[in-house]
């Protein structure tokens, strides 16, 4: 089994920054691609970006440019660092590897 914690999320400002950690633990040798994905009240979740072992990394068209998937293999933890946020990204925000979910850390941006 692979386990998944967020971290990272708060209020934050419009045009304002936040960092979201996800840490994999169990057996991580199962995880390939990662990825963040959200979901805002009433809507069903979406992607926002994914990356590969290797690094490539896929965004959602709302966020590209102002957000950015980066990973930490060695501490089997994915980061996604949003800027220039607004308030259409307000949502719970999800990691997903090996087929297993966390268990979502609030984004609310607000004035």
């Amino acid at each position: 089994q692979v386990q998944l914690v967020e971290s990272g999320g708060g209020l934050v400002q419009p045009g304002g920054s936040l960092r979201l950690s996800c840490t994999a633990s169990g057996r991580t040798y199962r995880i390939n691609t990662m990825g963040w994905y959200r979901q805002a009240p009433g809507k069903e979740r979406d992607l926002v970006a994914t990356i590969t072992t290797g690094g490539v990394t896929n965004y959602a068209e709302s966020v590209k440019g102002r957000f950015t998937i980066s990973r930490d293999g060695a501490k089997n933890t994915v980061f996604l660092e949003m800027n220039s946020l607004k308030p259409e990204d307000t949502a719970v925000y999800y990691c997903r590897g090996a087929e297993k979910w966390g268990q979502g850390t609030q984004v609310t941006v607000s004035s």
